[in-house]
C-alpha cells in the first residue's frame, strides 16, 4: 500500500486545521452573538419597562376601580410600538391587569418579584406563559415630593427567547458565510500549496524522501571521483570528501551534510585554474586543469529540473598518476628509441669496421671503433659514477641518445655524487624530463645546437638545483610571465603547453622553486626530512 505523499498529508493537515479554527471561531463568535442579543434583549425589556414605570398615566390607572379597562390597551399599543412580546403591569401581590393573553389577566405572575417590590428593577431569564423570555421587572412607585413614594404595582416587560434566536440567527448566517468562504480560501491555499509540494516531491512520502537522502548520502561520498554542486549564483552548495582532498578544501562536516549553506567560491581556498572553470557558465567536457597538487580532468553540466535552470554540477577526475605514469612511459619510450637507433648505427659501423678489417686495414679499423664509443662511454661512465637513482640515470642516457638523433648535443655537468631518493623518481622524470624536452625542442635544428643540464646538490647534500639552458634565445617575453600555465607555449604546432604546467606542479609538491633567466630554466628542490637522513646515513 503507497503511503500518502508529503503534499497530500501536509494538506489533509493544513484543512483539519482550518477545519478546526473555523469551527471554534465560530463557536465562539456564537456565544458571543448570543450574550449580545440576550443583553439588547434584557437592555431594550428594561428601558421600556422603566418607561411605563415612570409615565404618570400608568400611576393613576393603577389607583382606578378597574385598571385593566385602561391598561390593557395601552399595554397592546406599547407591544406594537416597541417591538417587545409581553407588557404585565400587575398588583404587588402578582395579579395581572394586563397580559398579551387576555385570558391571562387576572391571574397571578409567573416570575421573580421580590427584588422589584424591595425597590429594585432586574432583568432576568424565565419561562412564563409564553416560553422562556429575556424579561425585566421594574416597581411603580406612587408619586411623593422626595420620589420615593412606596410600590403600588409592578410592570414587567419581556422578549421571548424563540423571538431572541431569530434575530440571533440573523446574525450566525453571516458568521457562517464568512467562516465558509475562510475555509474555501484557505482550503484552496492548503491546496495551492500541495500541488507545489506534489511537483517539487514527484509525490513522494517522507519515508520515501528520507531514504532517496540516505541513498544520495551514500553515493555522493563514496564515489572516487570529485563532485561539486553549485546554485544559479555560482555559489557552492555541496560537494563530497573526495572533491575536497583534490581542491585542497576543508571537507563539509557530517552536522551540515543535511542542511549545507551556499558557499560564495571567492571564500574557498581553491587554486586559480579551479575557480576559474567553476565560475564560468558554460558545460566542460574532458577539460584538463593543473592544480599546484594534481591534474585534474573536468566535466561540468548544467541542472535543469521541471523549473528550469537550477544549477551546474561538476566532477573532478585525478590524473596526476596517470601523468606521471605517461611521462615515465615516455622516458622508456625515449631510450628505447635511442637504443634501436644505436643498434641500428652500430651495426653500420661494424660492418665497415669489418669490411676495413677484411682489407688488411686494421690499424683505420681500430681507430673508428674507438673513437666512436670514446665520446658516449665517457657520458656513460660519467653519470653512472655520479647518479646512484637508476631512473635518473636511464633519463639521463635516454635523452643523451634522443638529442644526439636531433643533432643536439647535450651537456650534462654532475657532481661527485647524487645521493638516490633524493627526491622521488616520478617527480625527477616529471622535472628533468620535460625540461630537457623543452629545450631539445627549442633548438633542434638550430646550428650549434647545445643543451646543458647541470644538477647541484646543496644542504648537504639533502637538496638538488637542477638547471635546464639551451643555446637559444629563451621564451618569448610576452609569454614569459606565462609559461607555467597550461596551454602556454611557444610553439606553433598543437599539442604542447603541458609539460612546464607539470614541472611546475610537481616542483611546488616537493616544496621548491623554478625561476627562468633568459633560456635557462632554474628548479631548486629544498632538503626533505627522508633526503636528510639518507645523506647523513651516507657520510
Amino acid at each position: 500500500m503507497r503511503r500518502w505523499s508529503i503534499a497530500t498529508r501536509l494538506f489533509a493537515l493544513q484543512f483539519i486545521v482550518i477545519l478546526a479554527l473555523t469551527a471554534g471561531a465560530v463557536a465562539v463568535i456564537w456565544a458571543d452573538a448570543r450574550a449580545d442579543v440576550d443583553r439588547d434583549a434584557a437592555d431594550r425589556s428594561l428601558a421600556v419597562a422603566e418607561t411605563i414605570a415612570h409615565d404618570p398615566f400608568v400611576e393613576r390607572a393603577v389607583a382606578q376601580a378597574d385598571p385593566t379597562s385602561t391598561l390593557q390597551p395601552y399595554a397592546v399599543d406599547i407591544m406594537a410600538a416597541t417591538g417587545v412580546d409581553f407588557v404585565t403591569i400587575m398588583s404587588p401581590d402578582r395579579i395581572r391587569y394586563t397580559h398579551r393573553d387576555p385570558s391571562e389577566i387576572g391571574k397571578q405572575f409567573i416570575g421573580t418579584i421580590d427584588r422589584a417590590l424591595a425597590g429594585q428593577s432586574f432583568t432576568e431569564t424565565y419561562t412564563g406563559t409564553l416560553g422562556p423570555s429575556v424579561r425585566a421587572v421594574v416597581p411603580i412607585r406612587a408619586v411623593d415630593s422626595d420620589g420615593s413614594g412606596p410600590v403600588i404595582a409592578l410592570v414587567s416587560v419581556g422578549i421571548t427567547v424563540s423571538n431572541t434566536q431569530i434575530a440571533l440567527g440573523e446574525r450566525i448566517t453571516t458568521v457562517l458565510i464568512a467562516a465558509a468562504l475562510a475555509l474555501l480560501v484557505g482550503g484552496a491555499a492548503s491546496w495551492a500549496l500541495s500541488r507545489y509540494l506534489r511537483r517539487v516531491t514527484a509525490g513522494r512520502g517522507a519515508e520515501e524522501m528520507s531514504r532517496m537522502f540516505a541513498y544520495y548520502e551514500g553515493v555522493l561520498h563514496s564515489i572516487g571521483e570529485g563532485l561539486v554542486l553549485q546554485d544559479t549564483a555560482r555559489n557552492v552548495v555541496l560537494y563530497n570528501d573526495r572533491a575536497a582532498e583534490l581542491l585542497g578544501i576543508p571537507p563539509i562536516r557530517a552536522d551540515r551534510r543535511a542542511d549545507p549553506a551556499a558557499v560564495p567560491l571567492g571564500k574557498l581556498p581553491l587554486a586559480d585554474e579551479v575557480a576559474a572553470v567553476l565560475a564560468r557558465h558554460d558545460v566542460a567536457v574532458d577539460e584538463i586543469v593543473i592544480t599546484p597538487t594534481h591534474v585534474l580532468v573536468v566535466d561540468r553540466d548544467r541542472i535543469v529540473a521541471r523549473g528550469g535552470f537550477v544549477g551546474t554540477v561538476t566532477t573532478l577526475r585525478d590524473h596526476t598518476r596517470l601523468q606521471e605514469l605517461t611521462g615515465e612511459l615516455a622516458t622508456m619510450t625515449t631510450l628505447s628509441d635511442a637504443l634501436r637507433s644505436q643498434a641500428h648505427e652500430f651495426a653500420n659501423r661494424l660492418h665497415t669496421i669489418i669490411a676495413l678489417i677484411e682489407l688488411d686495414r686494421a690499424p683505420e679499423a681500430a681507430e673508428l671503433a674507438v673513437s666512436e664509443l670514446e665520446l658516449s662511454q665517457r657520458l656513460a661512465d660519467r653519470i653512472l659514477t655520479a647518479v646512484e637513482e637508476p631512473v635518473l640515470l636511464a633519463l639521463l642516457l635516454g635523452k643523451s641518445a634522443q638529442a644526439a638523433e636531433r643533432g643536439v648535443t647535450l651537456d650534462v655537468v654532475l657532481p661527485q655524487r647524487i645521493p638516490g631518493a633524493a627526491v622521488p623518481p616520478q617527480e625527477l622524470i616529471t622535472i628533468v624530463g620535460n625540461l630537457i624536452d623543452n629545450a631539445l625542442d627549442a633548438v633542434a635544428g638550430s646550428a650549434g645546437a647545445v643543451v646543458r643540464v647541470e644538477v647541484e646538490p646543496f644542504e648537504a647534500s639533502a637538496g638538488l638545483r637542477i638547471s635546464v639552458a639551451d643555446s637559444g634565445a629563451g621564451p618569448d617575453p610576452e609569454v614569459a610571465d606565462r609559461l607555467f600555465e597550461r596551454g602556454v607555449s611557444t610553439k606553433r604546432t598543437e599539442g604542447h603547453g603541458i609539460g612546464l604546467a607539470l614541472v611546475r606542479q610537481a616542483v611546488a609538491r616537493q616544496g621548491g622553486s623554478i625561476s627562468v633567466e633568459g633560456s635557462r630554466f632554474t628548479v631548486v628542490l629544498p632538503a626533505t626530512a627522508e633526503s636528510t637522513r639518507l645523506a647523513e646515513a651516507d657520510r
